[in-house]
């Protein structure tokens, strides 16, 4: 059988049914966010329910959040500035181990997962660099680089800041992201961290907005415990090395915060049980060097725990010894148990502590 002419289902004079009205009942959200009178409708933009970007950003609520939260904050800010006091006199070798670190564990929550180890063999040789790993590995290296030198996003105003931060022109999510910044003036740095680090992901698109967001929001924390010291201790806050719950959180600001305070509180533990470890790793090779002679075996030990990675030459430098002095000395220690060699090979040979 055949269908049916089309005019014998409807006729043209045929009246629609009028669509039923829906209204949300008093009190009850609508499953849409309507637009406001003043804000630009973009006829390109997609139907679907839209996040309230000014709810997320909204100033009250953020500084609300900081009232109630003040004592969450106030233990971050004695961690942080515990752990500023430790790697003030500990250089940048310190430093840069746990920025090497700090990136590491980011990579769990990125789904970029490097260890440290390779991360620490790249920034020394630039090496291991292959395949669909190579921008993976580019972007972690970045990131080490920000989170142990250079200026913070905030210097010089949040626009010109965050655009020398990145290396990138003052447009776009830089615009965007200082004036939310600027609103939030008068926040503490740990705060204004946390809104910083959420900004960005919104903001910013591409498989390295989550660790841009993650430097950029650790290094202008630290801010606060540096001001007016004079000297270079701790230039980030640590967020990840105890878990990464404080950088997925979601919800109100007070909810993000909280999150946010409780991991990033956990990380500086962490951070500061590492330098620990350190120490006694330190105190270690002296005891099981003791019976060696000369001066290259102390001299190891200090270049050793000051670099996260070290190669025979940058040891010959640092310590003034000869070349044949120092691969003796390295191979003594790798056979007391004291360091280990993470390349694998026989030339071009990298060795880390083992702590």
């Amino acid at each position: 059988m055949g269908r049916p002419p089309l005019d014998t289902l409807m006729h043209p004079d045929d009246a629609l049914p009028p669509l039923p009205e829906f209204a949300a009942e008093e009190g009850e959200d609508s499953w849409f966010l309507p637009v406001a009178e003043d804000e630009p409708v973009d006829p390109l933009a997609s139907p679907v329910p839209r996040a309230d970007r000014r709810a997320l950003f909204d100033p009250a609520e953020w500084r609300s959040a900081q009232g109630l939260l003040a004592a969450e904050l106030a233990q971050v800010a004695l961690r942080l500035g515990r752990l500023d006091e430790r790697l003030a006199g500990m250089g940048q070798g310190a430093r840069a181990r746990l920025a090497i670190r700090e990136v590491a564990d980011l990579g769990w929550w990125t789904g970029e997962r490097i260890g440290a180890d390779r991360l620490a063999l790249w920034l020394a040789l630039r090496a291991g660099m292959a395949g669909e790993d190579a921008p993976a590995l580019a972007r972690a290296g970045w990131a080490v680089r920000r989170l142990s030198g250079g200026p913070p996003p905030g210097q010089g105003g949040w626009r010109a800041g965050i655009a020398a931060f990145l290396g990138r022109p003052p447009e776009g999510a830089v615009e965007e992201v200082a004036e939310a910044m600027e609103a939030l003036a008068g926040l503490h740095p740990v705060v204004e961290a946390a809104v910083l680090f959420h900004a960005w992901q919104i903001a910013a698109a591409g498989p390295g907005a989550g660790i841009e967001a993650a430097a950029l929001a650790a290094r202008h924390a630290a801010q606060g415990a540096q001001a007016g010291s004079g000297r270079i201790g701790a230039l980030f806050l640590p967020l990840a090395m105890a878990g990464v719950t404080g950088l997925a959180a979601s919800g109100s600001a007070e909810r993000r915060l909280s999150a946010w305070l409780t991991g990033a509180e956990l990380a500086t533990l962490s951070a500061l049980a590492q330098l620990d470890r350190l120490r006694a790793w330190e105190d270690r090779a002296r005891a099981a060097t003791a019976d060696l002679s000369g001066r290259t075996p102390a001299a190891l030990i200090a270049v050793l725990g000051q670099w996260p990675v070290v190669t025979a030459p940058l040891a010959e430098t640092e310590t003034g010894a000869s070349r044949a002095a120092v691969q003796r000395n390295l191979d003594l220690f790798a056979t007391r148990d004291l360091i280990r060699e993470i390349t694998g090979q026989g030339r071009y040979r990298v060795w880390v502590a083992k702590t």
